[in-house]
């Protein structure tokens, strides 16, 4: 952590300004997600998952406009979320329910942007990534697969992204069985990239470095990354695997651009100093990214 004042969080848990930002969140990703419905997959049959997904399956099979399909099906799984999530996530996930239906019904009369299936794919996936991710970064739900998804991740401790994978596969199967292998396949490549979207959404693109330190100077190389660097560090307590003598561990977390500084700033103190450098996808603190 960079050293200096503490910094208050921006938004205080379960504030009004928080709840405002957590159904904001809501509703831009409910809007995000119903629009890469109508412009990308829904007219080229990408059933890429989800319940929007099979509202894709419905209407082709049986006429069924997807808005009214997609809010059949919330019910009973709103239910279930409301049994088994807390009260203000089940509350969040009324809104969510009731919401992305109807822009899926206010937005059907976009256009089309294109009728290749490769690229609606690609961007209906990214679409559909950055919504949800959005959705889930308020701490709430759009209903329907979702939920089970927030179900799923809450009890076994998958990834989120995982967790609507379990439950969009299924849906890719049975579209393989409508509209044919190869837009199953289609579906699949859409699948993937919601996946990887909805992650880096969650944990961002800014990847810093932990960086872990073994030197027989550690003290000087903790006041020169304290003074220095301008970072705080972890001391950790190790032992030599061959010798068994006790050895003082520094743990320090830099950005990207820190990194050559730290690794000339050890290399100008202690030149056989051993470094092990690990990726942390998110860093939350003071000196890195606010928590919200």
């Amino acid at each position: 952590m960079a050293r200096g004042k503490r910094r208050k969080q921006r938004l205080v848990l379960n504030s009004p300004q928080q709840k405002i930002y957590e159904y904001g969140m809501l509703i831009l990703g409910s809007f995000i997600i119903s629009s890469s419905f109508n412009m990308f997959l829904n007219p080229n049959q990408v059933a890429s998952g989800g319940v929007s997904g099979l509202s894709t399956i419905i209407e082709q099979t049986l006429g069924w406009q997807p808005a009214l399909t997609q809010w059949g099906l919330n019910i009973p799984l709103f239910l279930l979320g409301l049994r088994l999530l807390e009260r203000s996530y089940s509350m969040k996930a009324v809104v969510g329910s009731i919401v992305l239906p109807l822009f899926v019904m206010l937005t059907s009369g976009f256009p089309v942007l294109t009728t290749n299936i490769l690229l609606a794919t690609i961007y209906g996936g990214m679409g559909l990534g950055l919504g949800i991710g959005i959705v889930f970064r308020g701490r709430g739900s759009t209903g329907g697969f979702s939920i089970a998804s927030q179900i799923l991740h809450k009890y076994s401790g998958l990834s989120l992204g995982v967790s609507v994978a379990v439950f969009d596969g299924m849906v890719i199967l049975l579209a393989g069985l409508v509209f044919g292998a190869e837009k199953a396949l289609y579906a699949l490549i859409g699948l993937y990239v919601t996946t990887k979207t909805i992650d880096i959404v969650q944990v961002g693109l800014n990847t810093s470095k932990v960086a872990y330190i073994i030197s027989n100077d550690s003290e000087k190389l903790r006041e020169a990354i304290l003074n220095d660097l301008d970072r705080g560090l972890t001391q950790l307590t190790g032992a030599g695997g061959y010798t068994g003598d006790p050895r003082l561990v520094l743990m320090v977390v830099v950005s990207q651009g820190e990194v050559s500084k730290l690794k000339a700033l050890v290399q100008s103190i202690d030149p056989q100093a051993f470094i092990i450098f690990s990726n942390a996808n998110e860093v939350l603190g003071e000196g890195f990214k606010r928590p919200m």
